[in-house]
C-alpha cells in the first residue's frame, strides 16, 4: 500500500498509513508522485530510478524483496534523495522499502513502502483529445471494459489536468494513482481514465510480449504542441506569441487550465505534465496531437521533431543516463474531421513525418506511426474529429512499435508508399515498392495532380491542382502499380499528391492498402511526389 510506513526507535513503535511521514525537523519523506503501489518500473537492460523527498542530510536506504537488494543514498541540501536501481528482469511482484535515518541522541528511521511493484516496460502516452479520449467512450467500450480484467499485469497511471508558468520538480496532481488493470481502472468515465488508445496500444503490445506494461497517461484536450514543448525547442523553432495563431477552441481550453497564469500558454503542459516525470526511466512514448495547429501547420515542421529530441535528451539527462537518449516514439497520424477542402490537416499529417510521408526516416530515427485517416465517422457522438475506433489506432501503432521500438524484422507495418512515378499519355502510373506487399483497391479517388504552365513548379501562381481517377491497378513483375488520369490537366503535369484533404476518405474506405502482419490492413499514408522534367 503506497505510503504504508513506520517509526523506528529500537524496535516499531507505531504504523502510519498516510502517503508521506514527517520527522517534525524538515520536510516530509515520501516518494515522489509518479510512483505509487502496483506500478511499473522500467526493466533491464536499463536501470530504473527511484526518488523522492526528505529531509536535507539524511541518510536514506532503499530495499528491494524479494532479492534483498540494498542502496544507499543522502537527501540533498534541497531535501531530495534518488537511487538508481540495478537492471531488473520482468517480474514481479516486488516491495520496494525506502527508510530515512534521523541522528541524534535516540536514532530513529521511518519506512515508506511500495507494494506490488512490477518491473517490465514503462510507455508515456500524451497528446490532446485523441489521446485523453476514454476507453468508455469508444467502440464496444462494455465489453472492452470487461476485458480488461484479463490484464493484471499492464498497470496505469494518469496524471492531473494541470499547467504551470515554471517546470515543476514533482506533478502537482494525480488523476489515477498505479492502478492494476481492471474493468474499474479502465472504465473510469468520460475524458478522467482510462486513455483509449494507450490502453489498446499497450494491451497489444502485452499480448505480443507477455511481461508487464506500465502506461502513463499524461494528455490534455485541446492543446497545440507548443504547450508541450520545451521554451528551448520554441526558441529553436522561433516560436513566440502561439496564442494569436492557435484556434479560439484551443484558447479557451488553455486559459482554463489551472495553474496557469494570463493568457500565457507556450510550455505550460511540458512544464507541470512531463517535467515532473523525466526522472523515471521510460522504454519510450506514444503521442496523438496536431488537431490544434491545423490553423498555423507550418511551424510543425520543426516543433514537432524538436521537441522529439527534446523530450529524449532530457529523459536521458533526468534518468542519469538510464532512459536511451534515443528511445522509441510512436505518433498517430491525425484522422480527419469534415469533408471539405481545408488544408490544415493534411499539411499537419505531411509534418508530422518531416515531409518524408513515412517513419523512420533519416530526420526521425527510431518513430513510428500509424495513419488514421480512413477511421474517420461522420456519427461520432463526441465530435467527428474523434474517432471511436481506438481499436485499430492501437493494433496499427502497437505492430510499428514491434518492428520499430522492439527490432521484429519479420513485422510488415507501413501502408504502401509510391517508389516512383512514371509519366504516360494522358496518366501517370504511381508504382509502389516490394516491401509494400500487395495492394489493394478500395475506392477510385483521393489522387491529385499539380496541372502547371511552367516546368517544374506547382505554386498558386502558376499552378493548380485538379482530380486524378485511378483507372486500374497492375502488379507487373512484383511491383505493385496504380495508374491514374491526367485527362483534367491540360498543362505540365508537375507533381502528385494522395489524400490530401481534411477527411480523404469515409470509414476504412481510402483508395489503397496494403496488407501488414497479422493479417491487419494498413492504408496508405498521405504523399505528393514531384515530377521533374529536363530542361530543354
Amino acid at each position: 500500500m503506497v505510503g504504508r510506513g513506520a517509526w523506528w526507535d529500537c524496535g516499531l513503535v507505531l504504523v502510519l498509513c498516510t502517503l508521506f511521514f514527517s520527522s517534525g525537523e524538515g520536510l516530509p519523506f515520501k516518494f515522489a508522485s509518479v510512483y505509487g503501489d502496483h506500478m511499473v518500473l522500467q526493466q533491464a537492460p536499463h536501470r530504473a530510478v527511484l526518488w523522492g523527498q526528505g529531509d536535507p542530510g539524511s541518510n536514506v536506504t532503499v530495499q528491494i524483496t524479494p532479492g534483498n537488494n540494498e542502496y544507499k543514498t543522502v537527501n540533498s541540501d534541497a531535501g531530495v534523495w534518488n537511487v538508481t536501481l540495478d537492471p531488473m528482469k520482468a517480474g514481479g511482484p516486488y516491495t520496494i522499502k525506502a527508510i530515512q535515518y534521523f541522528k541524534g541522541p535516540t536514532p530513529l528511521a521511518v519506512v515508506i513502502e511500495l507494494d506490488d511493484v512490477m518491473f517490465g516496460d514503462v510507455w508515456v502516452c500524451s497528446g490532446q483529445s485523441n489521446m485523453q479520449f476514454t476507453v468508455m467512450m469508444g467502440f464496444n467500450s462494455t465489453e472492452e471494459i470487461l476485458a480488461a480484467n484479463n490484464y493484471p499485469h499492464i498497470r496505469l497511471f494518469t496524471a492531473g489536468l494541470v499547467g504551470s508558468d515554471t517546470p515543476l520538480s514533482n506533478l502537482d496532481r494525480v488523476e489515477q494513482p498505479w492502478s492494476v488493470a481492471s474493468a474499474a481502472s479502465v472504465g473510469g468515465g468520460m475524458w478522467n481514465y482510462f486513455s483509449a488508445l494507450c490502453w489498446f496500444y499497450g494491451r497489444d503490445l502485452y499480448d505480443t510480449l507477455q511481461y508487464p506494461i506500465g502506461l502513463v497517461a499524461s494528455s490534455f484536450e485541446g492543446t497545440p504542441i507548443e504547450s508541450w514543448s520545451s521554451p528551448e525547442v520554441l526558441q529553436k523553432c522561433k516560436v513566440n506569441d502561439t496564442l494569436s495563431k492557435i484556434d479560439k477552441l484551443s484558447v479557451n481550453h488553455l486559459n482554463n487550465i489551472p495553474g496557469v497564469s494570463g493568457d500565457h500558454q507556450d510550455s505550460v503542459l511540458w512544464n507541470a505534465m512531463i517535467h515532473p516525470i523525466l526522472n523515471m526511466t521510460i522504454k519510450g512514448a506514444i503521442w496523438y496531437q496536431g488537431e490544434s495547429n491545423t490553423d498555423h501547420p507550418d511551424s510543425y515542421l520543426c516543433l514537432f521533431p524538436a521537441m522529439i529530441d527534446s523530450w529524449r535528451s532530457s529523459w536521458y539527462l533526468g534518468t542519469g543516463g538510464q532512459t536511451d537518449p534515443t528511445f522509441p516514439f510512436g505518433f498517430m497520424q491525425i484522422s480527419g474531421n469534415v469533408p471539405g477542402t481545408d488544408l490544415g490537416y493534411p499539411e499537419i499529417r505531411w509534418h508530422q513525418t518531416a515531409d518524408y510521408g513515412y517513419v523512420p526516416n533519416p530526420k526521425m530515427e527510431k518513430v513510428f506511426m500509424a495513419v488514421a485517416m480512413d477511421l474517420w465517422r461522420p456519427d461520432s457522438p463526441w465530435l467527428t474529429v474523434h474517432p471511436q475506433d481506438k481499436q485499430d489506432m492501437g493494433t496499427r501503432l502497437s505492430l510499428a512499435a514491434r518492428a520499430v521500438a522492439y527490432g521484429d524484422k519479420t513485422i510488415r507495418f507501413q501502408g504502401p508508399f509510391p517508389s516512383s512515378l512514371e509519366l504516360g499519355t494522358n496518366t501517370i502510373i504511381v508504382k509502389y515498392g516490394e516491401e509494400a506487399g500487395h495492394i489493394e483497391v478500395r475506392s477510385t479517388g483521393g489522387f491529385e495532380v499539380c496541372c502547371s504552365s511552367v516546368k517544374n513548379t506547382c505554386d498558386a501562381a502558376t499552378a493548380t491542382w485538379v482530380e486524378a481517377p485511378m483507372v486500374h491497378a497492375i502488379r507487373p513483375n512484383g511491383t505493385d502499380s496504380v495508374t491514374v488520369s491526367t485527362d483534367n490537366c491540360h498543362k505540365i503535369v508537375t507533381a502528385v499528391r494522395y489524400a490530401w484533404r481534411e477527411t480523404p476518405c469515409s470509414f476504412k474506405q481510402c483508395a489503397v492498402y496494403g496488407m501488414g502482419s497479422m493479417q491487419v490492413p494498413l492504408p496508405a499514408p498521405p504523399f505528393i511526389m514531384y515530377m521533374r522534367v529536363p530542361h530543354g
